[in-house]
């Protein structure tokens, strides 16, 4: 195993933007499965889910960065004892970065220590209250397992499906995980980004979203919802959806970003 991006998804149903400032102060980029950074002309031909990126415009001193990239690096060779050290080091660095802090505490994850994960999680979460990449999920799951409402190991399974390519694989793989724990809404909105249809997607949705989410998936469920409903051309409950996010102020970054992204491009047509 090895560290992975944790870039969120979200359906790309019939627009998107790439770098496109919002008026949360971050910049919202959309990659495909491969990594590939997409340009407009790509996003108004997607279909099918993208990975996201969230980025604040916060300064990161470059020795920071560098300790940070030679962490993943040495995660992604195994070097799990080598990537918490060169992390923590990128931490003292860059204090109010939550980076590091995250990528440590996915490696404490892929080591199997769970609690010395959801500690991470919980200072990554101090750091960004209002999310960062998929931590307010993680610190929601890991507890669930140390209350026993989920089984000891849920979320790293979880996680595992995350860089699984082939899609009738990952869609079978996912129908036996929500199968299996129906009350876990991160599991409903993977299967909702693979399911063949408009019905089959908000059936998954609004599975995930009586799942007691977490914020950042109840946004992305919710972003979800809204693009489906959209596709099908009932444009003002989504656009009421859309909008409601934004002014939410339980809404993560992420979501608030992403959503006013949408409504510029709405708006644009």
């Amino acid at each position: 195993m090895s560290l992975i991006d944790h870039s969120a998804w979200i359906l790309v149903i019939l627009f998107a933007a790439v770098g496109c400032g919002s008026e949360s102060g971050q910049t919202v980029v959309f990659r495909d499965a491969q990594g590939r950074l997409l340009s407009p002309e790509d996003l108004q031909k997607a279909t099918g889910p993208l990975r996201y990126e969230v980025y604040d415009s916060g300064p990161v001193s470059p020795a920071a960065k560098a300790l940070h990239q030679q962490g993943r690096d040495a995660g992604a060779r195994g070097n799990y004892e080598e990537a918490l050290a060169l992390f923590t080091r990128a931490a003292s660095l860059a204090p109010r970065w939550p980076y590091p802090m995250y990528d440590r505490a996915y490696t404490h994850l892929l080591m199997k220590n769970f609690d010395a994960a959801l500690v991470d999680y919980r200072r990554t979460a101090d750091l960004a209250p209002r999310g960062f990449f998929t931590t307010l999920t993680a610190v929601d799951t890991l507890v669930r397992e140390q209350k026993g409402e989920f089984p000891q190991g849920l979320y790293l399974a979880y996680m595992m499906l995350e860089p699984i390519q082939d899609a009738a694989e990952k869609r079978e793989l996912l129908e036996q995980f929500v199968d299996k724990y129906p009350r876990f809404a991160p599991g409903w909105k993977q299967f909702a980004n693979l399911a063949e249809t408009g019905a089959d997607r908000l059936k998954a949705i609004e599975k995930g979203l009586k799942a007691d989410p977490d914020p950042e998936t109840k946004g992305i469920l919710l972003l979800n919802q809204a693009l489906v409903l959209h596709s099908s051309g009932r444009y003002d409950p989504a656009l009421l959806m859309l909008r409601e996010l934004v002014a939410d102020p339980s809404s993560t970054l992420g979501t608030v970003a992403l959503a006013e992204t949408m409504l510029k491009m709405i708006a644009a047509k």
